[in-house]
């Protein structure tokens, strides 16, 4: 039986904080934050903010952190977010296991509004593997600029975003530098139906399937179980024995019925210039 206790140690121990930067521009330490930008000069950019922990104690992320730790280390995210004009907006990754008392409280009165809570789904590789596409469905990596833009801009008419215009100059520069992200397509008649990223995190046994979206007309066919069976499968020979995902209501119980548990919440609190602070 899966321990849920192990898989959340693993989770900060491998998944939290500098690995979390995978893909941004530049990186800033700042005590216990490390806050990545997304984007180049004349692009649009966006900031990110993560943490181990916010305890005082940088050897014990897991060390509480008081009203008055708390209070500091958001005042030093307002201060990185406001030297830098240049970002549309920021985003703090909060967990709910973590000990900080007041940390949404602070965020909030930041100008950081809450999203929705996703629950974090982790479970071995192998309980994804083996699902076969549906009848009339061809699941493939998208190689090419072409193929990452058909399925990126699918992917934000479901979530009606701007996603792609981030994802794709990211993806083309991670994967001319070797890294071995990939994007995935299912395609029904020429077109993309669903999609999602798969994103092994180097030095740990994990890898990640981020960004999965499947056209509402096109949900309840096994197209979503399908394509996070290739995106495992891909991955199965670079030493990755878990996967990891950050899920919806929607795939969350896709991902339970490979074996993939929730061992915590993560919800974001977004700044977006021109909101209410």
């Amino acid at each position: 039986m899966i321990d849920k206790s192990q898989l959340l140690a693993e989770y900060d121990r491998h998944l939290r904080a500098g690995v979390e930067m995978a893909g941004t521009a530049s990186v800033d330490r700042l005590g216990p934050l490390y806050l990545g930008v997304y984007g180049t000069p004349g692009e649009e950019q966006t900031g990110f903010v993560s943490y181990a922990g916010l305890g005082v104690d940088p050897e014990h992320p897991d060390t509480p952190a008081d009203r008055a730790r708390v209070d500091e280390v958001v005042r030093r995210i307002v201060a990185w977010r406001d030297a830098r004009p240049e970002l549309s907006e920021v985003e703090v990754k909060t967990r709910a296991h973590d000990r900080a008392e007041g940390l949404s409280e602070a965020l909030a009165a930041a100008g950081f509004e809450p999203e929705e809570p996703e629950s974090v789904m982790i479970g071995p590789l192998e309980g994804l593997v083996g699902t076969p596409a549906p009848e009339g469905i061809t699941i493939a990596p998208a190689l090419t600029e072409e193929a990452m833009w058909a399925a990126a801009r699918m992917e934000d008419e479901v979530f009606g975003s701007t996603f792609a215009q981030r994802i794709v100059p990211e993806l083309l520069r991670r994967r001319a530098a070797g890294e071995p992200v990939t994007l995935w397509s299912a395609i029904a008649d020429g077109r993309v139906v669903s999609a999602g990223r798969i994103e092994p995190v180097a030095g740990t046994p994990f890898a990640g399937v981020w960004g999965g979206a499947t056209l509402p007309e096109y949900r309840g066919r096994g197209i979503y179980r399908a394509l996070t069976s290739a995106r495992a499968a891909s991955v199965a020979g670079l030493g990755v024995r878990l996967i990891h995902s950050d899920s919806t209501e929607d795939s969350r119980p896709i991902l339970e019925r490979a074996g993939l548990i929730k061992v915590t919440e993560t919800t974001p609190f977004v700044w977006r210039r021109g909101g209410t602070a």
